[in-house]
């Protein structure tokens, strides 16, 4: 596993959402503890995108891999 995610991103539901719908994107990381109801959405689009697709444990775990000091549910690199 990547210890930083760099390059140009996105991170958090609705940013990933509006990206993943206007067709960007190349990978998805999205936390394991993310409630399904919102997670299933969001990879049905990468799926449908054919993004490759990462887990990460947790969501404060892909917090600190975006470099914030806050928990994400996912980030999408553009």
């Amino acid at each position: 596993m990547v210890s930083r995610l760099t390059g140009e991103k996105v991170v958090g539901i609705k940013q990933t959402t509006k990206a993943l719908k206007a067709k960007q994107g190349k990978i998805l990381y999205i936390a394991k503890d993310v409630d399904p109801k919102i997670a299933n959405p969001i990879l049905e689009l990468a799926k449908a995108n054919y993004l490759q697709i990462e887990y990460v444990e947790t969501m404060k775990d892909l917090g600190k891999l975006c470099s914030i000091d806050v928990s994400a549910a996912t980030a999408l690199i553009l």
